[in-house]
């Protein structure tokens, strides 16, 4: 097997490694926005019910907290990934030019960094000069900035993600209280809220290999904290309003 095949089989499978910690990123970024719309909303939701028995009332401002955390999440997410994309774009637009006005020394570099992971002198070479033959751009991307020019990050898809994640979470607190009945309304969304939370723990440890437990058991004490808070403040700033 030539030097460049054995180098291509390694780029596919740091490609796909790639693909992969991207997927999983996605569904990370997916489960918090959805942990960020349950307890968001629940918390307003649960607030203003300790003020306030009107359902139109409870359902105005958990609406507006869901359209609201929805947006700027949405919006957050594409100004941040727009930033990495142009970062990215950046080191392209850059190392493109360093091989256009000193090629010797990038092909020196790429050895470089291969006897850096080990492989001697020669073949480091060898492996660069065969490397930057048949894409260099591709090559130093790969090797020093581990970046592909054809997937890039995409603000758009990551807005909409985090947009429509955010929605879902919010979703469950703002129809559990208003769609249960007013002497129930704190314990059906309190524990709505529970198990969405333990689904939101479960899928966030998967993703990023932790302990589910773990994740479970902090996802929900940060939740309940945060209902029972609210509640609590909305309840006594409520009875002193009136």
């Amino acid at each position: 097997m030539g030097l460049l095949e054995s180098n291509r089989q390694h780029s596919d499978s740091d490609a796909h490694t790639r693909g992969a910690s991207t997927n999983l990123n996605r569904l990370r970024a997916a489960v918090l926005g959805a942990n960020d719309g349950i307890v968001s909303v629940a918390s307003i939701v649960l607030g203003v019910a300790g003020a306030t028995n009107n359902r139109g009332t409870i359902f105005t401002a958990g609406l507006a907290g869901l359209v609201a955390g929805a947006l700027s999440m949405g919006v957050g997410e594409y100004v941040s990934v727009s930033t990495q994309r142009d970062t990215e774009r950046a080191y392209i637009h850059h190392e493109a030019w360093e091989l256009t006005t000193k090629p010797a020394d990038e092909l020196e570099e790429l050895a470089g960094l291969y006897e850096s992971k080990g492989v001697s002198r020669k073949t480091a070479l060898q492996v660069a000069k065969e490397l930057t033959k048949h894409d260099a751009l591709a090559a130093h991307l790969d090797v020093e900035l581990n970046i592909d020019q054809e997937a890039l990050t995409n603000p758009w898809q990551a807005a909409i993600a985090s947009l429509v994640s955010f929605t879902i979470g919010a979703l469950i607190p703002l129809l559990s209280i208003i769609l249960a009945a007013s002497h129930l309304r704190f314990a059906t969304t309190f524990i709505a809220v529970t198990i969405a939370l333990l689904l939101t723990g479960y899928f966030s440890a998967m993703a990023g290999g932790a302990s589910r437990r773990r994740a479970m058991l902090r996802v929900v004490i940060g939740g309940a904290l945060a209902m029972a808070i609210t509640y609590a403040i909305g309840h006594a700033f409520g009875t002193a309003v009136s």
